[in-house]
């Protein structure tokens, strides 16, 4: 498996994937269609991707991981924190470490990129692993707080509440 930078000719790929990837996700609605291959489109678009990456297999795109920065609290010049999410793999390559590897690259870019922390919003036992935990000083309000987690790579913290950019609203 490669994990690279999305490249211009991947975008369709990475919006059916994503798509298929949340398509009768638990955390939908019954019946609901899934918005996340929306969010990243807009995301794009606005140019507040600032990582965006992909994961090939045998030249098909399985895998899809974008992060977006976040203001949090009463947002100073300088704060560098960001969303992870959403991450996407194809349903028939769930379970088999390509989200895994898309998290650990990620997160080692982002911290070479100067990352003061990221923040996600998932499955506590599986974004645990990799040091995400729940912050009671960093809050997104309106869903379980178990489910919200936050990683500092640096001794700069900001406290108050999460905003995503507008492309998740």
């Amino acid at each position: 498996m490669q994990i690279r930078h999305e490249a211009l000719a991947d975008i369709d790929s990475i919006r059916a994937l994503t798509y298929a990837a949340f398509k009768g996700h638990p955390h939908h609605e019954p019946g609901a269609e899934p918005t996340e291959h929306v969010i990243v489109d807009k995301l794009r678009e606005a140019g507040a991707l600032s990582l965006s990456l992909v994961a090939e297999v045998d030249g098909e795109i399985v895998g899809h991981i974008a992060l977006s920065p976040v203001k949090i609290g009463e947002a100073e010049v300088g704060q560098h924190w960001f969303g992870l999410g959403p991450v996407s793999v194809l349903p028939a390559k769930q379970g088999k470490g390509v989200g895994s590897q898309l998290i650990r690259q990620a997160l080692e870019m982002m911290q070479q990129q100067g990352a003061e922390g990221l923040v996600v919003m998932g499955d506590p036992s599986y974004y645990g692993r990799f040091g995400f935990k729940h912050d009671d000083t960093i809050v997104f309000p309106g869903i379980p707080q178990d489910y919200f987690m936050a990683l500092a790579m640096s001794a700069q913290k900001p406290n108050g509440d999460v905003s995503y950019h507008p492309a998740f609203y």
